[in-house]
């Protein structure tokens, strides 16, 4: 059987989902990355977990679609038997997600339920569905945002479902509890990848804004947060449960 640890992470194909995964696989992990439609780039992201030498293999997966979730685990089951030899795996990372920005009287129920879906009800059944094949000793990093703690207009349906997870994460915890899974939340400040379009990527006004709103002066990197969320998957972080970790430059402090 595998001797690595074996993390599934889902929106693993670009942004903070493709470094999350390169760093758990730097730490030793070996990864399964789901992708939406971006596959090219989802085993891109497999090569470089190989050619670091952990094992990686990447599956499609639609988050949001709750009664694809048993097929999906049908092909984990392959893969892990296939891939890793092993038959289960030890941390789920949900991650995959869409953004939203939108005034509150303006939202509309098309909007909000979907994001209700891939923010929330997602990673809800996801994770209960993936309880079968998560080791004993394992743990679940949900993604939130540092939305639930300040407010940027235009985000009000998406910080409150990111609200709703880190609720969530904390019943994980105690409820988890007998098995010795862990949960916890990673909470990222505003991120420079293509999220929401690139807003804060590409948009310089802002991108200025929000860094002179941030202690360290700068807007965050997908580089700030795999890291991070790659070491609560790591033995240091055993005695670390149901905590928001925020990992923001100290935005708006």
């Amino acid at each position: 059987m595998s001797s690595s640890k074996i993390a599934l992470v889902t929106g693993g194909s670009r942004g903070l989902g493709k470094n999350m995964a390169q760093n758990l696989a730097q730490k030793g992990l070996d990864v399964i990355l789901t992708y939406h439609s971006q596959q090219a780039e989802a085993e891109s992201v497999v090569a470089e977990i190989t050619a670091l030498g952990q094992k990686a293999v990447a599956l499609q997966l639609d988050a949001s679609q709750v009664s694809t979730f048993g097929g999906f685990f049908e092909q984990v089951k392959t893969a892990l038997r296939d891939t890793f030899d092993a038959d289960r795996f030890d941390f789920l990372i949900n991650n995959a997600g869409t953004g939203l920005y939108a005034a509150y009287a303006e939202t509309t129920e098309q909007q909000f339920d979907e994001l209700l879906n891939i923010h929330l009800k997602g990673p809800f059944f996801l994770t209960q569905q993936a309880l079968p094949l998560l080791n004993d000793g394992g743990g679940i990093v949900n993604i939130s945002s540092g939305l639930t703690r300040i407010t940027f207009p235009g985000s009000s349906a998406y910080a409150s479902l990111k609200t709703a997870v880190e609720t969530l994460t904390k019943y994980q915890a105690k409820e988890l509890a007998s098995r010795r899974i862990r949960a916890n939340v990673v909470a990222p400040g505003a991120i420079e990848t293509d999220f929401g379009g690139g807003r804060t990527r590409d948009n310089k006004e802002i991108n200025a804004h929000i860094a002179g709103l941030t202690a360290l002066g700068r807007v965050g990197l997908p580089t700030d947060i795999g890291p991070v969320v790659a070491f609560l998957c790591t033995p240091e972080a055993e005695w670390i449960d149901a905590q928001r970790l925020e990992v923001s430059g100290g935005q708006a402090i």
